[in-house]
């Protein structure tokens, strides 16, 4: 059987409308929320046997604030998009049990993604196993009640006892830098 679906998959393309390619702007929309629902249509009828199943989404708290609309309409509709699967799923499998959540970094994760993203000095990122701490942290928590959340990664570690975040920190004398999507 399955027992959690993580939604990691993602494409990016930080620019403006008319610096979008249609095939980008598509990859996108395709990877990101299509690939996000189409993975959990497939996986729910193994979770929904499960006894703890879980679906985790790499995906920002919903926003409408336009400062995240403007620079790059099509990478938030795509990111949102998956929050939005996220929520809808959640409304729908959370009462039968299933744990539909969405987890996001507070700091720009030193993955090869930061190389679609101009002027970002890696010495400021966190390194991946913060993502990976939170979401064990999230993923071992018990489904029943634990649905439609849009998590951080440094609250879950707080919350799961972890007081120093330090040795995320790519390099811990630099100070980090925040990533899209939250205020």
């Amino acid at each position: 059987g399955i027992d959690i679906l993580v939604n990691n998959a993602s494409a990016i393309w930080l620019r403006g409308a008319l610096d979008t390619p249609i095939k980008r702007f598509d990859l996108m929309q395709q990877v990101n929320a299509r690939g996000s629902f189409l993975c959990a249509q497939a996986c729910l009828p193994h979770l929904l046997q499960a006894p703890n199943p879980h679906i985790l989404t790499l995906a920002p708290p919903p926003s409408l604030d336009p400062k995240w609309w403007g620079p790059h309409t099509g990478y938030t509709l795509a990111k949102m998009g998956m929050s939005f699967v996220t929520l809808g799923l959640a409304a729908e499998f959370g009462p039968q049990g299933v744990a539909v959540n969405a987890l996001w970094p507070r700091t720009i994760i030193a993955t090869d993604a930061i190389n679609m993203i101009p002027g970002v000095d890696v010495a400021g990122c966190r390194r991946p196993e913060i993502m990976a701490d939170a979401a064990h942290a999230v993923l071992v928590r018990e489904a029943a009640g634990f649905s439609g959340r849009f998590l951080i990664d440094d609250e879950v570690l707080a919350q799961a006892g972890v007081a120093d975040l330090s040795g995320y920190a790519v390099d811990p004398s630099q100070p980090l830098l925040p990533d899209l999507f939250l205020d």
